[in-house]
């Protein structure tokens, strides 16, 4: 198997060199064109009031798989981000959960859960364009990028996280000693 190379640009940006062995103008002007798209879909969402400004764009094979924008204020739904969005309906396009052979192009850094998502889907890929801070300087301070980073300052609400005590974990663990079987993940 081949050694990846880790390859490090100027603006800190770390990217794996294996995964697209081209020329590196040619993976720069594939990206714009992606990211492009995935702007685009950032400026439409916005137009017709379906939420905030952020596109996404997953591309599988140099081909676009799905152009989606955030959904949050049509779909009434806190989770419709556009890289949620997208991965949803890549995945029911694609007719599979693991997204592996594909890459998503975000217009900007994703927040804690789209990464979640990225990472579940097994996306081998992702590119982005504005940093989070883009985002929370015009009011998007719900953003939760900085959770990541480990401040908690522009949080709005306090959420209590705790463990069931009891009999409640118990047989919530149960489930997936009875479930096993039918599960044969990745």
């Amino acid at each position: 198997m081949e050694k990846a190379q880790v390859v490090e640009t100027k603006d800190g940006t770390i990217s794996v060199g294996s995964a697209f062995p081209a020329h590196p103008e040619v993976v720069q002007d594939r990206d714009h064109k992606f990211l492009s798209k995935a702007i685009a879909e950032a400026y439409g969402g916005v137009e017709c009031n379906d939420g905030g400004p952020f596109g996404a764009v997953i591309v599988r094979n140099d081909e676009v798989v799905v152009s989606c924008h955030n959904m949050v204020l049509k779909n009434t739904d806190p989770t419709a981000h556009a890289e949620v969005t997208a991965i949803r309906e890549a995945c029911k396009k694609l007719g599979q959960i693991e997204l592996a052979d594909c890459e998503i192009y975000a217009s900007c850094e994703p927040c804690p859960m789209c990464f979640g998502a990225i990472h579940l889907s097994r996306i081998k890929r992702l590119v982005y364009g504005a940093k989070a801070e883009a985002a929370i300087a015009i009011g998007f301070d719900d953003f939760i990028a900085d959770a990541l980073r480990g401040t908690g300052f522009y949080q709005k609400a306090n959420l209590e996280i705790k463990r069931a005590d009891g009999n409640g974990a118990i047989i919530a663990e149960q489930v997936f000693q009875k479930t096993k079987e039918k599960f044969q993940m990745y």
